[in-house]
């Protein structure tokens, strides 16, 4: 598998389960975390190739995460994509307007599904 990944969610379960799952189909994870905080830095220290943010984190707005990524990123910085447990339609003109490259229902997670939305064959 071509690409590294980061996954930010607030969801400790989740997270336990999209880095196994992830794993176990070939990806590899690099890290974690739950804030935004944690992962403008992971970013910056892992540089993955890509960060998959939830759009609910607790207090905090993947949107507004999604925008700091990619402004902090430099030319071979992280691609976003943003994931929810909500349907693509209940956040359609807020994912358009953002600077991620796409959108992923929590249950729809896997390496082919990231694969489709890079636009790469990872089979």
């Amino acid at each position: 598998m071509g690409f590294t990944i980061l996954i930010v969610d607030d969801n400790g379960s989740f997270l336990d389960a999209a880095r196994a799952l992830l794993k176990r189909e070939g990806l590899h994870v690099l890290g974690v975390a739950s804030t935004s905080a944690q992962a403008l830095g992971r970013a910056e220290h892992l540089r993955p190739d890509v960060v998959l943010v939830d759009i609910n984190l607790g207090g905090e707005s993947g949107f507004e995460l999604a925008k700091l990524l990619v402004a902090d990123r430099s030319d071979n910085g992280s691609t976003v994509i943003l994931m929810s447990t909500n349907a693509e339609a209940d956040f359609a003109d807020l994912i358009a307007e953002s600077p991620a490259i796409g959108f992923l229902p929590k249950s729809e997670l896997s390496a082919g599904a990231i694969g489709r939305i890079l636009d790469r064959d990872i089979n």
